[in-house]
This record gives C-alpha cells, sequence and structure tokens, in this order.
C-alpha cells in the first residue's frame, strides 16, 4: 500500500478567496485518492463478500373483476297493447327492413316483402298478431336501433333484417330476451341460436347447381363474379362446391359493377373457352347486371346451345325469361307451383307484381 501525498499550488489571490476553492479541490483529490488506494489493495486482498440481500416478498394482487356488461331487459310496462285488443294478449311481430334506404330496389323490396307479411296475415286465422314495421335504414347501427325499438315495445318474434350486417347487429339483443330472429339474409354465417334464416343459403345454392350440372356429365367451368364481398364468398362457395366433385374451374374472372367494366372480364373468358375448354359457366349474378353480363358471352363467340349457362336464385325472376342467353339456362329455385299461387294472391291484393 502507498500514499498519495498532494501539494497545493501558491496562490496569488487572498486566503479567505482561495480556502472555499481549496477545500473543495482537496475533497476531491482525497476521494479519488481513497479509490486508487482501494483500487491498489484490490489486487492483495479477497474482496467481501456481498452483502446478502433478502427480496421482498411477492404480494400477489387479484384485480378487481370486471363487471359484465348487463344483459339488455325488458320492462312489460311499455310493451305496446293496443286499444283494439283490451283483454287480449298480442303476439308482437316486428318486422325489421330498411324501408328508408337511400337504394330506390331495395326500399321497392322492403315494401314488397312489406306487402307479404300484411298478405300472410291476413290469410292466418289469428286476429291477435300485431305488425310491428320498424326501418332499419340497411345498416347495423340502424337495425340495432329498430331491434331495441320493437323489442322495447314486448316483440315477441323479430322477422327480418334483410342484409347480414344487421342480422349481425340484432342476433344478440335479441337472444337476450329469448326472442327469435328470422332474417331474410342468404348468409349462413349469420344464422344459429335464436337466428334462423328464411331463404337458401349462399352455399346451398351454389351446391345445388353444380350438383345438377355434374350429373348431367360437366366437369369443366367457367365463372364471371362480381367484385366485392358477395363475390369473393360465391367464389369459394363454387370452387368448392366444384372441386368436392372433382371437377375444375379453367378460367373465371371478375367485373366491376358498371356495365362499361364487364366487356373486358367477360373476353377474358371468353377467349378461354377455345372451342371447348369449358362446358358451363357459372354466373352468380341477377336483374339488370346480369341482362348486361350474358350477352357478352355470345357476342365474344361463346355460344350458350354448347356451354350451358348456370346461376343462382338470383335468376329466379320471371323478367330473366326473355332474356335469349338465358334460354335453356339452369338455376336452382323452389317449385313454381306455391310461388306461382301467391303471385296470384299478391297481385289480387295489391295490383301488382312483388320484384
Amino acid at each position: 500500500m502507498f500514499r498519495v501525498f498532494f501539494q497545493e499550488n501558491p496562490v496569488t489571490e487572498p486566503a479567505a478567496s482561495a480556502r472555499p476553492g481549496l477545500l473543495n479541490a482537496t475533497r476531491a483529490v482525497l476521494l479519488l485518492g481513497m479509490a486508487l488506494t482501494l483500487a491498489a489493495c484490490g489486487g492483495n486482498r479477497q474482496a467481501a463478500p456481498p452483502p446478502q440481500v433478502t427480496p421482498p416478498p411477492k404480494v400477489e394482487v387479484t384485480p378487481p373483476p370486471i363487471a359484465e356488461k348487463p344483459a339488455y331487459t325488458r320492462d312489460p310496462s311499455r310493451f305496446y297493447n293496443p286499444a283494439y285488443m283490451a283483454g287480449e294478449e298480442p303476439i308482437r311481430v316486428a318486422l325489421l327492413l330498411p324501408f328508408n334506404s337511400s337504394r330506390q330496389n331495395v326500399r321497392t323490396l322492403s315494401n314488397a316483402l312489406y306487402n307479404a307479411a300484411q298478405l300472410a296475415l291476413f290469410e292466418f286465422d289469428r286476429d291477435n298478431i300485431v305488425l310491428m314495421p320498424k326501418a332499419t335504414g340497411g345498416s347495423a347501427n340502424g337495425a340495432r336501433r329498430a331491434a331495441k325499438e320493437a323489442l322495447d315495445a314486448g316483440a315477441d318474434l323479430i322477422l327480418g333484417p334483410l342484409f347480414a350486417e344487421e342480422v349481425s347487429a340484432v342476433g344478440q339483443l335479441a337472444a337476450d330476451v329469448n326472442v327469435p330472429v328470422v332474417a331474410f339474409s342468404s348468409d349462413s354465417s349469420v344464422g344459429g341460436g335464436n337466428v334462423h334464416l328464411l331463404s337458401f343459403p349462399l352455399d346451398e345454392d351454389v351446391d345445388r347447381i353444380v350438383d345438377y350440372a355434374t350429373l348431367q356429365g360437366i366437369t369443366r367451368y367457367a365463372a364471371l363474379y362480381p367484385q366485392g364481398t358477395y363475390g369473393n364468398r360465391v367464389r369459394a362457395a363454387f370452387q368448392q362446391a366444384v372441386s368436392a366433385r372433382a371437377g375444375e374451374v379453367v378460367a373465371s374472372a371478375s367485373y366491376p359493377s358498371n356495365a362499361q367494366g364487364m366487356y373486358e372480364p367477360a373476353q377474358r373468358v371468353a377467349n378461354a373457352y377455345g372451342g371447348g375448354n369449358y362446358h358451363a359457366v357459372f354466373l352468380p349474378e341477377g336483374g339488370s347486371k346480369l341482362k348486361s353480363l350474358a350477352p357478352l358471352l355470345p357476342y365474344y363467340d361463346v355460344d350458350p346451345r354448347d356451354v350451358k349457362f348456370l346461376g343462382t336464385g338470383l335468376w329466379d325472376d320471371p323478367s330473366l325469361t326473355r332474356e335469349p342467353p338465358l334460354n335453356g339456362a339452369w338455376y336452382p329455385a323452389p317449385p313454381p307451383e306455391g310461388h306461382d299461387q301467391f303471385l296470384i294472391r299478391y297481385r289480387r291484393a295489391y295490383g301488382s307484381t312483388p320484384p
């Protein structure tokens, strides 16, 4: 061990002003010296063992339970009781439809469904059923708001809504009070539990037409799909149905909603035909868009007499029977007898044909 001496340098300032600085410097040097001394001694002595520090005990903190959102409940005192049914217990049926949609065709369909519901009530031998129509606006929020209004009024059954996103918004609310929902959507993913679908699910629709085509000996297909969510779903369903029957989709394309944009995709599918490369073409479209799409394939030399045109339930439209390219085409539909009888009753009651 050795010591380090420090000799102060002479200063010219008065002693009184020099002392504080000197003391500070001395302290700094002493601290430095002590550090050097400890470092020098470290080679000849074993370092003292580090102190044993007992860690603090672990304290298990249990978070407070998350309060579950209370399920929706109803107040029976607010239920709708028509004055003309005094003394009777009404059966309240809510009808949720996009009567106030921004699209004319959706409003037309909603009004026709409302007319059909009224027609069914007139023909049903019960006088204590109350129909409560509610407008959904065609949106999830609008449907949920309409459903709550109907349930608050005591709805025992909900008919509708029309679109899949609306059905998803309504289902849980109705389930909280054990009210069944009979929706008009064809999207099977929104069904289940208390939600029932009053339609042919899209997957089943596609499966039926592919099964029938396969039984007729068709194994090679082409397809034109609309762009968007529906087009993606029907594409997946068609691919699955064809593959499950050892068939093959040899050509396909997607098209936009405007008629002008349909030309190029239709031409690509037509060019893939090559005089016999496929035996059927699948067109999962309906209404005016199908009327614009279907003639493009014959225009590009795909002859409907050689290639079978296939569709979905969207083709179950009397106005499409007058379209030459669809003459002899195949599509799934319910037996026509019941449908024809309904049309007769509807026309008699309302003087028009439903869409």
